[in-house]
C-alpha cells in the first residue's frame, strides 16, 4: 500500500503521523511511504532521516493526497485538507467529530474512509490510541495550571505546592480516567491538595488503593462538584465519553462564583469541553479570563511537547497502520472489532453511533459497509 504522511498544518502543531522508525517497519514489509518534506523537522526528524529508511519525499501535501491510498496524520484534517480527500481513500487520524459539524460534513462529502484514533477500542474497553495523548495532556495540565496561577498570567498568585507555613493549592480533577489519573500524579508530586471526582465507585476505589491518603476522592454529583469547584484554586476537566460530546459538568453560574484568579484547564475541549464557559484556544493565544477565572482550553495540548507526544502515539498506532496496510481496510476491520470501532465516516455515511447521535445524523452500522 502507498501510505502518505502530510505535514500537519494546524496552528503550532509539530507532531507527525509516522516517525522514521515506523516508516522503516512499513517499508521493510513492502509498503511505500510518502512523506511531505519538513513534516518532522519541528521535532528533530529530518527529511534525510526519512529518506534513509526508505521514505519517498514529496514536495507538497497535494502530491501526497493525490497519490496515497492511506493518509496517516495526527490532528483532524483542516478545511483545505478535507477538499483534497477522495472517494475510498483511507484517513487514519484523530477526528473528534462529535463537536465538529463542519468537519463531519466535509468528510461525508469526500466519501473517504475515516478511521478515528480516539474511538478505536481494546479488549479491556479502553481507548489505546487516545491513552498516550491523554497521559501527556493529563501531566501537562498540572504544569499549565501551576503557570496560570502566577500573578503575571492573571492567576491569583498561588504556588501549587505552597511552602512551610502556607497551605498548598487545592486542585480538583473532574474524571478519574487516564488523563485525570496522570493529572493527579503530577499534582500530588508538586504537593498540592488533590481531589478527584468520578461517577464510578470502582474507579474511585482503585485510585484510593493506588494513592492512599495523599488523594481525596468524591463521587460525582452536582452538589459535590459545586462544593469542590467553589473551593478550588485549579480545576482540571478530564471527562470523556468515547466519540460523544463531553458533558458540561461546571456551569457558568459555578464559574461566576469561583475565586477570582483561580484557574480552569479543559482537557476535554476537543470533545466540546466540560465547562460551560470553555471555548477552543490555541498555543498562540492559550488563555482567556471569564468572571475573573483564567481558562486554558488549547485543543492540541500535546502539541506543545511534540516529540514526546509523537513517539508515544506512534508506539500505539503502528500495529493498526500495519494491519490496515497489510490486509486492506475492509479485511482489517472485519477481523478486528476494536479497529472497526474506529470507523466514523465511510462513503458519505456516519458509521459511529455516538457521533451520529451528537450531530443528528442517521447511523449506519459499520457491518453494512463491510458487507457491501
Amino acid at each position: 500500500m502507498l501510505i502518505g504522511v502530510p505535514r500537519e498544518i494546524k496552528s503550532n502543531e509539530n507532531r507527525v503521523g509516522l516517525v522514521p522508525g515506523s516508516v522503516r517497519e512499513l517499508t521493510h514489509q513492502g509498503h511505500r511511504v510518502m512523506v511531505e518534506r519538513g513534516a518532522g523537522v519541528g521535532i528533530g526528524f529530518s527529511d534525510e532521516a526519512y529518506a534513509t529508511v526508505g521514505a519517498e519525499l514529496a514536495e507538497s501535501a497535494h502530491e501526497i493526497f493525490a497519490q496515497a491510498e492511506m493518509l496517516v496524520k495526527v490532528k483532524e484534517p483542516q478545511p483545505r485538507e478535507c477538499t483534497m480527500l477522495r472517494d475510498g481513500q483511507i484517513l487514519f487520524t484523530y477526528l473528534h467529530l462529535a463537536a465538529d459539524r463542519a468537519q463531519t460534513e466535509a468528510l461525508i462529502h469526500s466519501r473517504a474512509i475515516c478511521i478515528a484514533y480516539e474511538t478505536v477500542t481494546d479488549a479491556r474497553r479502553g481507548l489505546p490510541l487516545l491513552a498516550p495523548m491523554s497521559e501527556v495532556a493529563g501531566r501537562m495540565s498540572v504544569q499549565v495550571a501551576a503557570h496560570c496561577l502566577e500573578t503575571q498570567q492573571g492567576g491569583g498568585g498561588v504556588l501549587l505546592g505552597g511552602v512551610p507555613g502556607v497551605p498548598a493549592a487545592k486542585v480538583v480533577i473532574l474524571g478519574g480516567g487516564v488523563s485525570g489519573t496522570n493529572a493527579a500524579r503530577m499534582a500530588m508530586g508538586m504537593e498540592a491538595q488533590v481531589t478527584v471526582i468520578d461517577r464510578s465507585l470502582q474507579r474511585l476505589n482503585e485510585l484510593d488503593m493506588q494513592f492512599g491518603a495523599r488523594l481525596h476522592t468524591l463521587f460525582s454529583t452536582a452538589e459535590n462538584i459545586e462544593r469542590a469547584v467553589m473551593d478550588a484554586d485549579a480545576v482540571i476537566g478530564a471527562v470523556l465519553i468515547p466519540g460523544a460530546t463531553a458533558p458540561k459538568l461546571v456551569t457558568r453560574e459555578m464559574v461566576r462564583r469561583m475565586r477570582p484568579g483561580s484557574v480552569m484547564v479543559d482537557i476535554a475541549i476537543d470533545q466540546g469541553g466540560c465547562f460551560e464557559t470553555s471555548r477552543p484556544t490555541s498555543h498562540d493565544d492559550p488563555t482567556f479570563v471569564e468572571y475573573g477565572v483564567v481558562h486554558y482550553c488549547v485543543t492540541n495540548m500535546p502539541g506543545a511537547v511534540a516529540r514526546t507526544s509523537t513517539v508515544a502515539l506512534n508506539n500505539a498506532t503502528l500495529p493498526f497502520v500495519q494491519a490496515l496496510a497489510g490486509k486492506g481496510w475492509k479485511r482489517a476491520l472485519k477481523y478486528d472489532p476494536h479497529l472497526k470501532a474506529g470507523l466514523n465516516v465511510a462513503f458519505g455515511r456516519v458509521t459511529h453511533e455516538a457521533v451520529a447521535q451528537a450531530l443528528g445524523y442517521h447511523y449506519l452500522v459499520p457491518d453494512e459497509i463491510l458487507a457491501d
